[in-house]
């Protein structure tokens, strides 16, 4: 049937109106390319909506500004002896954005002792080192409602605290509870959540540990936060809200298989998680996230192509992609 041009142009407006609106409401679910060869390790958001990325294997940050199709390089490779790039963490009251680095090498830049390392928000340029003693490893970071920072180690089994004007990391908590799992590390993420500081340990277990923040600041007890099953090597854990507790399961060590990584949101009462809901699954080592906007925002380290090619760098796949999806956070 022929239309009129009149109704034919009508009907191209609304077409054109309908297909813009949804894809306005799906604009949270596409994914957000990175650089090829990322190979992701954190992701964190600004208050501008500004993610930045960082890569285990260029030793820098990648930020996506809100709208950008493309990203852009913030922090360059290598600056301020930026090595293997682990926890990222945005600090808007400092202009800071953080970022710890890390010693396991299959980067395209030096090794350096693991630190603590800050750098400009707006121009990536450097700002400040803390160097881990001991030979600790940098893991990942959190920071309080003062703006204190917490960072966990995955070489000795402590948690360091930074405040303003400290030339030195400090040894907030150091615990037989933080002991090694049969592959050797210790901790790996943490979050904030009022009164208490959660970390996760590397190797796979059924349980996080939850320390106590006393009112003056000090660290205090440990304990155990049961989960209903072993979660898949706990990576990055974000706080959701009071008692509720996104946990990035990267599958780090393989054991089910290359996509045996998910992301799960745990509720707690007491000693224990109440349940434990599966977001997303089949994921390729989901080492960090961040929520924002009712979602949760996470990415795909694929360490497992860098992994089978130890000392042998010319083997690792070239041109690899990455992204960030998202999935919505239950209310």
């Amino acid at each position: 049937m022929n239309m009129p041009p009149l109704l034919r142009h009508l009907a191209l407006a609304c077409a054109c109106a309908f297909a813009a609106a949804s894809h306005a409401g799906d604009a949270p679910l596409s994914t957000r390319p990175l650089p090829a060869d990322w190979y992701p390790e954190s992701i964190a958001v600004g208050p501008d909506g500004s993610f930045y990325v960082g890569s285990w294997r260029q030793g820098a940050v990648a930020r996506i500004r809100p709208g950008a199709d493309q990203p852009d390089v913030l922090v360059t490779p290598g600056a301020n002896g930026l090595s293997n790039g682990q926890g990222v963490l945005v600090d808007a009251r400092r202009g800071l954005l953080w970022i710890c680095s890390g010693t396991f090498g299959f980067t395209t830049v030096p090794t350096q002792p693991s630190a603590l390392k800050s750098y400009d928000l707006a121009t990536g340029a450097p700002r400040a080192s803390y160097a881990l003693p001991d030979k600790g490893y940098c893991n990942d970071l959190a920071q309080d409602e003062q703006g204190n920072l917490y960072v966990t180690d995955s070489f000795q089994p402590r948690v360091f605290r930074w405040r303003d004007g400290d030339a030195a990391l400090e040894i907030w908590k150091q615990d037989p509870a933080f002991a090694a799992g049969p592959e050797g590390f210790k901790l790996n993420g943490i979050a904030i959540d009022g009164k208490h500081v959660y970390v996760s340990t590397v190797t796979a277990a059924s349980y996080l540990l939850r320390i106590d923040m006393k009112s003056d600041g000090s660290a205090g007890d440990v304990a155990r936060i049961d989960m209903p099953r072993t979660l898949k090597n706990a990576d990055a854990i974000r706080s959701a809200g009071p008692d509720r507790l996104v946990i990035f399961e990267s599958n780090a060590f393989g054991h089910n298989g290359p996509y045996g990584g998910e992301i799960s949101l745990a509720t707690l009462a007491g000693h224990r998680a109440t349940s434990l809901v599966t977001l997303v699954a089949g994921l390729n080592d989901p080492s960090s996230g961040v929520i924002a906007n009712g979602r949760v925002y996470y990415i795909e380290s694929k360490y497992s192509l860098l992994f089978a090619h130890k000392g042998d760098d010319a083997g690792i796949p070239r041109h690899v992609p990455f992204d960030v999806q998202s999935v919505p956070l239950p209310p």
